[in-house]
């Protein structure tokens, strides 16, 4: 019991010290409060040589050394100032992030802006404290940094606590700051490999249908139905009378291709069944067809195209949890 305590009381310490809000909604400014700074080896290298020739002048009475030691303590100073300077009163503001699949890394963007009329030199930006990406700021400019994370599972992916540091301009200090900027990617399953073949196309009424099969002559025109594809309405004929009509072709196989979840073995886990589903997507998408996607709970209308294929992966990518789809 008492081992928990100490590690409450020691993470609690960490976050007064070094100011964790957790996740932030709009810019993060860096004020002096948030930047902290320490020295390097080679500051303190640097320190112990001057404390070595100080005792020496200290002990023969040198005059000049006395000097050189001031000289050199004062130009650490300085350095000390500089590099707490080049990180301080930055803002910070998230970009934007594309989805990823499970696997794959996930790129947050972090727009840096500099308001102040001095140039950021060597500003390091890191999530894991194994890579960063260094840039440089100008004066009253803003520059973008990528920070890469590893996306292991589905669903919504943060970046966690993102680092900002700077050794500049001669490394004897570094100075950092956290930010932890209010933004997710959403991870979609990663597709099976391989995957089972697309299920067969039932038989329907005519409201759905598979693109590009049996569209071989032009046979008339009939009413506009709900779930008819934009591509076969006849808008020369609506521009006319304004009534919606659809064009019906000879050879149409008017037939449903349903991506369901009950379509997979039932040996399959759920995140298998989910695998599968997606290679399923990608596939109908890349052939243009008109498809629809079953899951427990929720069911995507026949549609086709770019934003039918994003609704039908966040829905695999959020399948149970309490996140609203829409």
């Amino acid at each position: 019991m008492a081992q928990p305590l100490k590690n409450s009381a020691l993470n609690g310490a960490f976050k007064w010290l070094f100011q964790w809000r957790g996740p932030e909604r709009g810019t993060i400014v860096l004020v002096q409060r948030r930047v902290f700074i320490l020295p390097t080896r080679q500051g303190l290298l640097y320190a112990a040589v001057i404390l070595l020739m100080l005792t020496g002048s200290v002990n023969y009475d040198l005059s000049l050394g006395f000097i050189l030691v001031f000289l050199l303590g004062a130009a650490g100073i300085q350095t000390m100032l500089h590099t707490y300077r080049n990180l301080a009163h930055l803002r910070i503001s998230a970009g934007r992030v594309l989805p990823v699949f499970a696997g794959e890394t996930a790129q947050f963007q972090l727009q840096i802006h500099n308001n102040t009329r001095a140039d950021r030199f060597s500003i390091g930006v890191t999530g894991n404290q194994i890579t960063a990406d260094y840039i440089d700021v100008p004066a009253e400019g803003t520059v973008t940094a990528q920070v890469p994370v590893p996306a292991l599972q589905r669903g919504w992916l943060r970046p966690g606590r993102i680092t900002l540091f700077t050794r500049f301009p001669v490394g004897l200090f570094r100075a950092w700051s956290y930010a932890e900027p209010d933004v997710q990617c959403l991870v979609y399953p990663a597709p099976a490999t391989p995957g089972l073949p697309l299920p067969a196309a039932v038989a329907g009424d005519g409201e759905g249908g598979m693109a590009g099969q049996g569209q071989d002559e032009f046979s008339g025109l009939r009413p506009y139905r709900p779930g008819d594809s934009p591509r076969h309405i006849a808008w020369k004929a609506v521009a006319r009378d304004d009534t919606l009509l659809t064009k019906q072709f000879s050879g149409r196989a008017d037939a449903e291709l349903w991506l369901s979840w009950d379509a997979l073995p039932p040996v399959f886990s759920v995140e298998q069944r989910l695998s599968h589903l997606t290679r399923w997507v990608l596939e109908a998408d890349v052939r243009s067809m008109t498809y629809g996607l079953r899951l427990p709970g929720a069911t995507l209308p026949l549609s086709s195209g770019p934003k039918h294929r994003v609704d039908c992966l966040r829905a695999l990518a959020l399948h149970g949890a309490t996140a609203d789809l829409a």
